[in-house]
Parts: structure tokens; sequence; C-alpha cells
């Protein structure tokens, strides 16, 4: 708390930043400064998780850390008062190095998902290298240390290594755990169930072609590669631009309900489906539709990143108009993706996998890949989401449409 001699203009407020209007309240996760701490200007100070995204709050100017209004597991809305932070002076300009942090008092400065995996795992904090932000130890930190320490060689038979108690867990026993879900869990829950009680839900089947891109890719990748600075032709560039010019020609695809109203988007803002340890997560790549495959290439890859570091803003995931998701990557051959509300559409890309198909009368073995198109049927018709669907696939079986918009 502040003292005597502390007045209100010396002070400086720690709110919640605004939350998109998809996000109603968020979650401490975590302190990383305590009362007394002096901080410097851009420190973390603590941890917000929302059922989107984890938001870092930093510090808006040097200072002493005077109150914290809102511990671990508070839930918070909107703008919320945090807690307040006396901004340093001239006469704090000597002040000595900052004290160890409340929430590190058990070792070095750390986000609450790479202490929590330490706990688990029995990892030292303080043994851990830290990547992040001011020497921050990461989840990634954490598991890097752990695969490292899984490498270490067996005790030799001369040492053999110590006997397991019979008691730490009884033989037959029948072990659980309950944890609480997260919130960014929690939400996909509820999104998923809402989304199916809420939307007429159908979907459509198809199979593509995927020789003509792979060749594509072949014979252009490494040049691709060099004329834009390392970025890779991948398979996600084709199919946002097939998307979006199959959206161009069915608009409903890419409209929305609002009450009894539809609203017809004249832009294309396309979410891609990153999975990371968390769950599932939909950045959206913005006017697609005026983007090269380069660009939309270097827009996934950064998103992808991102997401893994829990670095994704709010902002990234907001609003789309359609969405793709990519279960091959996980070996997915067929699967029934579920809408992204309040979107109407979502394409689900799948395994490529060879297989004896018909080619003008004869048998030949081609890298096919099932497509499938979830829809909203109180919007679209069935005609118009096949037609869609058959767009997409005509497109990727001729890449040269997409560029030349036929």
């Amino acid at each position: 708390m502040a003292d005597d001699t502390t007045t209100a203009t010396d002070l400086i407020e720690i709110r919640t930043p605004t939350f998109a209007e998809s996000i109603s309240e968020g979650t401490v996760a975590g302190w990383h400064k305590g009362v007394g701490d002096s901080v410097h200007r851009d420190d973390v100070l603590l941890d917000i998780e929302t059922e989107k995204v984890v938001i870092e709050i930093f510090a808006p100017a040097d200072g002493v850390v005077v109150e914290i209004l809102k511990a671990e597991g508070d839930v918070v809305e909107s703008e919320e008062l945090l807690g307040r932070l006396q901004e340093a002076g001239d006469e704090q300009s000597e002040a000595p190095a900052p004290t160890p942090t409340a929430a590190a008092t058990d070792g070095p400065a750390a986000s609450p998902a790479a202490r929590k995996l330490a706990a688990e795992s029995g990892i030292d904090l303080g043994s851990v290298d830290g990547s992040g932000r001011g020497g921050r130890v990461t989840k990634e930190d954490v598991q890097r240390a752990l695969d490292e320490a899984s490498q270490v060689a067996e005790p030799t038979p001369a040492e053999p290594p110590p006997e397991v108690e019979e008691d730490v867990i009884p033989q037959g026993e029948r072990v659980e755990r309950r944890v609480p879900m997260t919130r960014l869990r929690a939400s996909i829950a509820r999104r998923l169930v809402e989304a199916q009680q809420t939307a007429a839900m159908l979907t459509t089947f198809n199979e593509v072609d995927m020789e003509p891109v792979m060749t594509m890719r072949r014979r252009y990748g490494d040049e691709f590669q060099e004329r834009h600075n390392g970025t890779k032709l991948g398979f996600m560039s084709f199919f946002v631009r097939a998307c979006v010019e199959a959206l161009k020609r069915y608009p409903v695809v890419n409209a929305t309900i609002d009450g009894n109203d539809i609203v017809y988007h004249g832009y294309y803002d396309i979410g891609v489906a990153v999975s990371t340890d968390r769950g599932l997560v939909v950045p959206v790549v913005r006017d697609a539709d005026a983007l090269g495959l380069h660009q939309i290439e270097d827009a996934i890859v950064d998103f992808g990143t991102r997401a893994r570091e829990g670095k994704l803003t709010l902002e990234d995931m907001q609003g789309g108009t359609f969405t793709i998701s990519n279960g091959g990557v996980f070996g997915s051959l067929l699967s029934t993706p579920i809408l992204n509300p309040p979107q109407t559409g979502i394409l689900g890309m799948h395994k490529i996998e060879e297989r004896a198909v018909v080619v003008d009368g004869e048998v030949v073995v081609r890298p096919m890949m099932y497509l499938a198109l979830s829809y909203d049927h109180r919007l679209i018709d069935g005609r118009e989401a096949v037609r869609f669907l058959v767009t997409v696939k005509q497109l990727i079986e001729d890449p040269a449409r997409i560029l030349l918009e036929l």
C-alpha cells in the first residue's frame, strides 16, 4: 500500500485494456511484480487470460508498485482498475535495483504457464535460461529444459537407479486428476456448442487433385523463396486465394446473419485456424483479396509463430468473414469442420493421400485431398454451397485461374 507521503497525483493507474466486443471479461493469470517492487517502463506487470489470448499488461512508466487491487484468479472486466504505480521522480532516479518480485519469490521472472509446467515436471526455474522480455522464462524455455534433461544418459549398471517406492502410486490404483478449464478451452467449448445449437449446420464434401499445385511448387518453389526473401510457397496461400475468388462469386457465403438481417461483407478477411498448446485460435488475414501469395504465406507463418509463443493480440483474431481449417497437418483424412460464429461458412482441408482415380478414362494414381465445406443452411442453400466448393476445387486444380481471376 502507498505510504502517507504519496499523493494521488503521484500515482498512475494500472487498468485492463479495452476488450473487444466479443470478450466480456478476463482472469488475472498472475502478477510478475509485487507491492514495493521497482519497475521500468514496458516491464511486464501481470498477465490477463481471456477466452482468446493471454494479454500482457506493461508498466506505463518507471516507478514503484504501491497497490495491487486484483489478485491472481480474480475476474476483471474491460478497463477495470488493477493496481497503482508511483511514478519515479528525481528523488527516485538513484533508487536501488528492483527487489525480487512477489510473483517470483520462488525463482526468476516467469510466465504462469512456465511456472505451472515447471511445478508439474519438477524443473528448477533458477536453472532455466529465459528467452523472454528481460530474461523472463517462457513455457518454451521450460519445455526445452525438459527435452534436454530427457537426453541425459541412463545410470551405468555399476550404479543402478534407486528403487521406486511402492507406495508412490499403489498398484491397481485408479488415478484421476481434476484441473479447471482455461478460459480459452472453456470459450472453445461454449462456441462449438453455440454453433451447433444456433445454426442449421450442414456439410458438403468434394475432393481435389493436388498434382497441379504440387507441380507448381516443385517448379517455382526455390525461385519463389529466393525472390521473396526466404518465404516458402505453401499450400495454404493457394486455398486462401481460391476461397477469396469463390467468395466473390458467391457473396452469401461471405455474409453473416444479424437478427433478421443479412450482412453482406464487401471485404475478404480470412480466418486461418492455428493449433496451440492452449487450444485452437483463429487469427485473421485482412483484405486477403489484395495480397499476393507471398504476403499470405508471411502472414500465416507470423500468426503460427506468435500463436505458439502466446503473443497474438485481440486485434489479430477480431472479425473474419470466412475460415479455413487444415486438419490434414495432423493426419486427418476426412472431418466435418464446425462453424466459427457469426460466420456462415468454413472450409476444411485434409491430408493429401495418393489414390487411384479415373482421368480421361484411365485409372491413374494422383495426390488427392478431401475438402469439406460446412455452412449455415439458414442463409446458404445447398446449391450455392456445392457450387462454392466446386469453384474452389476448379481453382486449385488449375491454379492459373486464380491469377487470371477466371
